[in-house]
């Protein structure tokens, strides 16, 4: 579409606005309305790793560590610690004054279940609780995490940025895993507002009056998160064009992810500022499921390397070469310490024969493959589209089951047989500073039943990342994230379809806007 086609589609649009925002906002200076990526369906931020579900944890719930600017972990809820001299006992102390906001003061007990729901599903928190004799409460301020031996990463894991440790009252992080929660008390700057949560449409946050703030100032993470707003309302707006003329008429405040061919039409309008809030990234990635013909072979897995071309993927799903690598190698980001091409080579070139070849040693003889296809985001309905394309190439019987991503998210979550109701392959994309590291990357764990959806399992590679979380020694620890790599390679818990930026866009009149790696909505104020 040109952009003079999409100036009047966009003008069309305006139209509509008024309909979609027919109810008075509180005060102008604060209410700040956002146009989301995705409709928020799952609450449980622990449940599942979906981005929507993360950004609305950090808005409702606190974490005891986080990172700075420098990638640095720093107190958050915690007040001070203490590390033993054998570097086997961490004494945590919390900050005074912090509640729940059912007015409930936060112990070390709600910190200490918190802790352990969540390190029973993330891969970092996995990692943690494996080196950990015992967690816990001292008294109603202090709990004590005690190693089996010393880890070298236990303050990041306590300071992760995608699906943290979110700290909920013990009565809630008792709910099994497995097992959505159903209170959604938190302890964060925002309270979620249920009675108003309308799925599909908006979600409404009202500030919370009794969080107390750290003194120092915001820096990526870590600091006073200062609730500026009285209320976030998010809403889910999935074209593009009629969430663009809301932005343009003043209706909404701030647009998550703006489609890329709209940035030329929002540089020339004095009312839109385009921010870059993370640095790093995203990483896009093609997830196979390895419970299931014929990607429980890794020979299939392979396969996929070479059905796929990475710059292909980006111009279809970022279009704009500004903002996305033609080429990147690396399981854990380009452009971070960790950035290695080692292992890379079936990925750089795309063949389709090769790609035949091993399906048919694969023991693949034309059942169908279930692909599923978000139609209501565009960064994954694209790539998906391409690989649909892709997979015929290679021979492959494509069946494509389309749906809204808040479906998926519960369908990709599902161990049934792709003809039962489950799937061969989807994709989804992850970033910041967690994708850089082996033990953080959520898709690269590959625990097999203890992994994210598609269950990749190599306990052999497993083997390798904790050996890089135990070595302090950063040259050493380079040469085996290079064997970490190659294994990846030859083992594909999934595959890297390209890294991108995207900008977000808020009207002129948003100041505060944080470089945090994903939106955040403390410290912003409209004036």
């Amino acid at each position: 579409m040109t952009t003079s086609k999409k100036s009047w589609v966009a003008a069309a649009g305006a139209a509509l606005v008024a309909g979609l925002f027919s109810v008075a906002p509180a005060a102008a200076d604060s209410t700040l309305k956002v146009v989301v990526h995705a409709d928020l369906k799952i609450l449980d931020p622990v449940w599942t790793t979906a981005n929507i579900t993360n950004r609305h944890g950090y808005l409702i719930y606190d974490t005891l560590m986080a990172l700075d600017e420098k990638y640095v972990p720093q107190p958050q809820m915690v007040d001070r610690y203490t590390i033993s001299g054998d570097k086997l006992v961490y004494t945590f102390t919390l900050r005074p004054g912090l509640k729940f906001h059912d007015g409930q003061p936060v112990t070390a007990a709600d910190a200490v279940a918190s802790v352990k729901r969540w390190g029973g599903r993330d891969p970092m928190g996995q990692r943690l609780m494996q080196f950990t004799s015992a967690l816990e409460a001292v008294d109603a301020s202090t709990f004590r995490l005690t190693l089996k031996e010393p880890y070298g990463l236990v303050l990041e894991s306590l300071a992760k940025t995608t699906s943290p440790a979110f700290i909920m009252p013990e009565r809630v992080a008792k709910t099994e895993v497995s097992t959505q929660i159903s209170d959604y008390t938190g302890s964060g700057p925002f309270i979620f507002v249920k009675d108003e949560w309308r799925p599909g449409n908006k979600v409404i946050y009202r500030k919370n009056p009794d969080y107390v703030p750290r003194a120092e100032p915001p820096s990526y993470l870590a600091g006073g998160k200062v609730a500026k707003l009285d209320r976030v309302e998010w809403l889910y707006i999935p074209d593009a064009n009629t969430a663009l003329s809301a932005l343009q008429a003043g209706e909404v405040d701030y647009f998550e992810v703006p489609p890329l061919d709209f940035v030329p039409l929002m540089e020339r309008n004095r009312n839109i500022r385009l921010v870059t809030i993370d640095p790093l990234g995203f990483q896009a990635l093609l997830r196979p499921n390895s419970l299931y013909p014929p990607f429980n072979n890794v020979k299939a897995r392979q396969a996929l390397l070479h059905i796929v071309k990475q710059e292909d993927y980006m111009r279809a799903t970022i279009g704009n070469p500004n903002y996305y690598r033609k080429f990147c190698g690396a399981f854990f980001m380009c452009g971070s310490e960790n950035e290695t091409a080692v292992g890379s080579e079936p990925l750089a070139g795309q063949d389709f024969e090769k790609a035949k070849a091993l399906l048919k040693e694969a023991g693949y003889n034309g059942e169908k493959i279930v692909v599923l296809q978000p139609t209501d985001r565009s960064e994954y309905n694209a790539p998906t589209m391409v690989t649909i394309q892709n997979l015929r190439k290679a021979g492959v019987n494509v069946e494509v089951q389309a749906m809204d991503w808040g479906t998926l998210l519960s369908r990709r979550a599902k161990k049934d047989p792709p003809d039962q109701g489950g799937y061969h392959l989807f994709h989804t994309a992850q970033g910041g500073t967690n994708t850089a590291m082996p033990v953080a990357n959520t898709w690269f764990n590959t625990r097999c039943d203890k992994a994210n959806p598609g269950w990749a399992c190599d306990l052999e590679l497993d083997k390798m990342v904790e050996e890089w979380s135990r070595e302090p020694d950063v040259a050493k620890r380079k040469a085996i994230l290079e064997r970490i790599q190659t294994r990846a390679y030859e083992t594909v818990p999934y595959v890297p379809t390209g890294q991108y930026n995207l900008p977000t866009a808020v009207r002129s009149n948003v100041k505060g806007v944080l470089v945090s790696g994903f939106p955040v909505y403390w410290n912003i104020e409209k004036q």
